[in-house]
């Protein structure tokens, strides 16, 4: 029989028998970070030692790719001066975006062990509006002038290089700070050495400005093929670079937000199992009361129509099937709408063949639905001919027409809504599919009878 291969977890525990300082060094030191950053995960009761023994470098490349629970209880169970080296030597963006999820007081008090010029740095990032492109950017960068020649700028990159986010992307800069161009790198190590800067300068850039929302940021990353783009100020100053990674990381957030909107609940600023309990509630409760008191006036529309519901009880027995129809095409109209508007694919402006587009699915959905609630009814009458009576007919006809105009009614509803959201400039997600769907309850409900009044006057009614 072959031996059980040995797992990381495994050798991990071995070095930690050992009680070797050194040993453990070595370990930790001679794996990649995504697998020392999965040891910290499984290792609760190590994590602290775990990125104590790590050199500062590879510490900060573990901490930046920990989620924010380990990130703070890290933070928190160092020694002080080991938290001071970790968050000395974040880049600043990351550095950033830690403590803004932070309370005010422990912000105050981290911020105490930067080192002056960070801590500049540091409270000016912080200084942004929140969800801004400023929050994001990092003042490590490569720029130049236009009076360099490549040889000096080589000389320069290899000199800062090292301290820089990225060197793919070299930047151009004025006399007073402005941005002049970006200028990949390879164009430097492809010119020649007395090549002059202003040479290669083509004033063709792409510029975040420092006040954008961060998810202006995630398009113009998705429409131009960058690994970095510069911020600006209002007046053209260069004050940073945005970098890819930061950027997919916010996707991400935006992504899970979008999500648990959706779903019908606030979104959580903390991994599920790690918030608080009440807090959840907190979340939670808000959107659900706003639903019961929607579903309250789906039974004030049904009391509306007490006498009709009194004479024909076979109308009551129909009402699940009819305003579920309309609850699930409006939740696929508004899901839709929500995902192609968050990806860039439409526009407020183009409500108008949004509108068009879903009317005739809608109409076409419907008719489907119609036809088959309608044979449903019809049918039934086969194994229960009591239930209709002689009115089999009539009442699948309500049946069928109800359904296409429920239909039709939740697909139109559940793909404006985002959009008369987006330009309230709220956030389309919260049109989510509860919400949608309790919405069309109580419409659907008022053009069942009606229908239903329709077919049966003089008859049943």
């Amino acid at each position: 029989m072959e031996p059980e291969e040995t797992t990381l977890q495994d050798r991990f525990e071995e070095v930690i028998a050992a009680d070797d300082k050194l040993v453990i060094q070595d370990f930790l030191n001679h794996q990649n970070i995504s697998d020392v950053a999965e040891l910290v995960y499984n290792n609760e009761d190590w994590e602290c030692p775990i990125i104590s023994h790590l050199s500062t470098h590879r510490a900060v490349s573990v901490f930046k790719i920990l989620e924010l629970p380990e990130q703070k209880r890290i933070i928190r169970n160092l020694p002080s001066f080991t938290t001071a080296a970790l968050l000395n030597a974040l880049p600043a963006d990351d550095r950033t975006a830690f403590l803004e999820e932070l309370p005010k007081e422990a912000v105050r008090d981290l911020i105490k062990l930067l080192d002056v010029e960070e801590r500049k740095i540091t409270l000016s990032l912080l200084g942004y509006p929140e969800n801004s492109v400023g929050r994001l950017m990092t003042p490590d960068y490569v720029y130049v002038h236009e009076s360099n020649t490549v040889a000096e700028v080589l000389d320069i990159i290899r000199r800062v290089g090292k301290n820089s986010e990225t060197i793919d992307v070299i930047y151009v800069i004025g006399s007073n700070g402005e941005l002049v161009d970006d200028i990949r790198i390879r164009e430097f190590i492809l010119a020649r050495p007395e090549t002059m800067v202003n040479e290669l300068v083509d004033g063709r850039y792409i510029t975040l400005k420092v006040n954008d929302d961060q998810e202006q940021a995630a398009e113009a990353f998705k429409m131009n093929n960058r690994v970095a783009l510069p911020v600006t100020d209002d007046n053209n100053i260069l004050l940073g670079i945005v970098t890819i990674d930061d950027v997919l990381w916010i996707a991400e957030e935006e992504f899970s937000e979008d999500i648990q909107k959706i779903g019908g609940t606030e979104a959580l600023d903390e991994p599920y199992l790690d918030m608080p309990f009440w807090k959840l509630i907190r979340k939670r409760a808000p959107w659900l009361v706003i639903l019961f008191v929607g579903e309250l006036f789906t039974a004030s529309a049904m009391s509306f129509f007490e006498d009709e519901i009194k004479k024909v009880l076979v109308l009551n027995m129909l009402v699940p099937l009819i305003i579920s129809s309309g609850g699930n095409s409006g939740s696929q109209a508004s899901t839709l709408v929500i995902q192609a508007m968050a990806k860039g694919e439409i526009t407020i402006a183009e409500w108008l063949r949004i509108f068009n587009r879903e009317l005739k699915t809608g109409l076409v959905l419907g008719g489907i639905l119609g036809a088959v609630g309608f044979m449903r009814t019809y049918l039934w009458s086969f194994i229960q001919p009591h239930l209709y009576s002689s009115y089999t007919l009539q009442l699948a006809l309500v049946t069928g027409v109800s359904v296409l105009g429920v239909v039709l009614w939740g697909t139109l509803t559940g793909s404006m809504l985002p959009i008369f959201l987006k330009k309230l400039r709220l956030d389309p997600a919260t049109s989510s599919a509860p919400f949608v769907a309790t919405l069309v309850d109580v419409t659907g409900i008022i053009i069942y009878f009606s229908v239903a009044f329709l077919f049966l006057k003089g008859t049943l009614l």
